[in-house]
């Protein structure tokens, strides 16, 4: 019984701790997204100002905002998708926790059921060493 309750508390803490490190990579994946709009923002400013020094860039530049364009929006929809598994992660993470929580519990409860039985035993133990001893020694006396 306590093999069987051993293991699936580690199971239980290996998936708990599996959601937490999904959660993490899934906020550095998010960082790194944000950080490549960002970056977009950034290019589409440095070429907006060659645009104007040459006529070539006047003219390739809309080009370049429509490429920009598809890119931003692949990104966005890459955040949107990501934020949607972080609340699916983040919801399994609570009931994997509340899970753990709960047989954790369960876990102690029978333990200090069991210390409370050894007790009872051992104070058994000694009332009936007691009463023996008891009996030994009036046996003596009336002897």
């Amino acid at each position: 019984m306590v093999k069987r309750t051993d293991t699936l508390l580690r199971a239980k803490r290996f998936r708990v701790d599996d959601l937490q490190r999904r959660l993490s990579t899934l906020d550095e994946m998010r960082s790194d997204a944000d950080r490549k709009l960002q970056d977009l923002d950034e290019s589409v400013a440095r070429e907006k100002q060659r645009a104007h020094d040459s006529e070539i860039g006047r003219l390739a530049f809309p080009s370049f905002l429509r490429s920009i364009e598809a890119r931003r929006q692949n990104l966005s929809a890459t955040l949107k998708e990501l934020e949607r598994e972080r609340a699916t992660v983040e919801a399994e993470l609570t009931n994997a926790r509340q899970e753990l929580k709960s047989l954790e519990f369960a876990t102690e409860q029978q333990q200090k059921r069991v210390e409370e039985i050894e007790a009872r035993r051992a104070q058994s133990r000694l009332q009936e060493l007691d009463i023996v001893r008891h009996l030994r020694k009036h046996a003596l006396r009336s002897a």
